[in-house]
């Protein structure tokens, strides 16, 4: 060998060596960050959680077996625990996200919804939560409606405010369509703001005008939507080892592990445009009714309201439904 191709060699061997050398530090440098960040959103939320951080809670919860890369169905719970061992879910939500077709589904039933709760009495829908957590409210919902449900994420809704402050410290743009204060804890006046995490939640629980439930609902899926918008943005996947943090000591799942970074990968580098939406029930599928045992409900046509979700989730076509404008005549 000569001296000059002793030379190129060694230059050679020396410049995998710096790339080798920079690549390992900008990991270490990586891991760094993701572990800081990761902390800073568990300290965070220590102080105002009644739940250790880092303490988790084995539920039961028997979902149907799936697939990662097929549709994934995940019952989405918003609780107001208060430190109160049981509680009713405000909101009731299947989340649907397909990652073959970067797809993203949102499905809200209506907690009134008179329904068979399996091995109890007939009652309003989120009383099988009341009664027995996410599993009776999964076997309530698959009986009722026929939906399989994989996962599920019981949210405390002092969780939801600090992932927003944390998520947006500035706020979430909303518009404000009204003068809202009855009982949310907050006072919004109407008109296009950001709202910080405490006036978010209040905007998404208003239910106290001429709309009630079917109202919030709808505004819950709007707040939804935009907080996709905020996380998939590059400030927002800067800070989700943060959001991370922030939000494990307020919520219960069992998508966690490697299913739960798969899950978040897939969304995050294939984000879907818009997350489509369906309110059940849907309109001209239900009345008003009222039970000694149970106040007042939603009887609905379950027929209609199973064909509507079998459509929405199974099908290409987008439905655009909103069940706040009018009933079933009876």
């Amino acid at each position: 060998m000569n001296r000059q191709s002793f030379k190129k060699k060694k230059k050679k061997k020396l410049k995998i060596k710096n790339v080798t050398f920079v690549i390992l530090v900008l990991l270490l440098g990586l891991s760094g960050y993701i572990y800081y960040q990761y902390s800073q959103g568990l300290q965070q939320a220590s102080g105002k959680s009644t739940v250790s951080a880092g303490e988790t809670t084995k539920t039961e919860f028997n979902g149907a077996e799936t697939e990662l890369t097929d549709k994934i169905n995940i019952l989405l719970l918003g609780v107001d625990s208060r430190g109160e061992e049981k509680s009713r879910t405000d909101t009731i939500m299947i989340a649907q996200y397909d990652p073959e077709n970067q797809k993203a589904k949102l499905v809200s039933l209506m907690r009134d919804i008179y329904v068979e709760i399996p091995d109890k009495q007939s009652y309003k829908i989120n009383t099988a939560y009341f009664l027995g957590g996410p599993e009776l409210l999964r076997k309530t919902i698959k009986q009722n409606f026929d939906i399989d449900i994989h996962y599920y994420a019981v949210i405390d809704f002092k969780g939801f405010e600090s992932v927003v402050d944390t998520l947006a410290p500035n706020g979430i743009e909303m518009d404000v369509e009204k003068r809202m204060s009855e009982n949310i804890g907050v006072v919004l006046q109407p008109g296009l703001q950001n709202l910080n995490g405490k006036q978010l939640l209040g905007y998404a629980r208003f239910r106290h005008d001429a709309n009630g439930d079917f109202g919030r609902v709808e505004r819950q899926q709007k707040v939804i939507n935009a907080l996709k918008d905020e996380a998939i943005s590059i400030n927002g996947v800067a800070k989700l080892p943060k959001l991370v943090g922030t939000i494990q000591p307020y919520i219960d799942t069992n998508l966690e592990g490697l299913d739960l970074l798969a899950v978040v990968k897939d969304f995050f580098l294939h984000p879907p445009a818009d997350i489509e939406t369906l309110t059940i029930p849907v309109e001209q599928s239900y009345t008003l009714e009222s039970y000694e045992h149970a106040g007042s409900v939603l009887e609905i046509d379950f027929e209609e309201n199973k064909q509507a979700i079998e459509q929405f989730l199974n099908d290409n076509t987008v439905i655009s439904q909103n069940a706040s404008a009018g009933q079933k005549e009876e």
